[in-house]
């Protein structure tokens, strides 16, 4: 015991010390979420853009985008339509190197 200082009780020590602790991490952690969305947002438009730029052929190509893709890659499936028919491919984005590949299409 220190002569001269008031001490806190255990349990009220721990309410304070949790309270500051929550308040610091959500100082924290405010800016990183937002800025974590429109970086996602910026991700899955990059990689739209991507794939689209390599779709080929006459109709309409649409891009459907997995919202985060795996550690290195983003992916997308990309749909062509036309008189001829639909054509499913598969666009691979190379999150490092901001590269993507489009498989060939689909058997019906």
């Amino acid at each position: 015991m220190q002569h001269g200082r008031l001490q806190p009780a255990p349990a009220e020590w721990h309410r304070t010390a949790m309270k500051t602790y929550a308040l610091v991490l959500s100082i924290l952690a405010g800016p990183a979420l937002a800025s974590s969305g429109d970086a996602w947002d910026r991700f899955r438009a990059d990689v739209g853009a991507a794939c689209l730029a390599l779709v080929q052929g006459p109709g309409t190509a649409t891009v459907e985008v997995n919202p985060f893709g795996s550690v290195s890659y983003g992916v997308a499936v990309v749909t062509l339509s036309s008189s001829a028919g639909t054509d499913r491919m598969i666009c691979v984005y190379d999150k490092a190197g901001k590269t993507a590949e489009l498989s060939a299409p689909f058997d019906e």
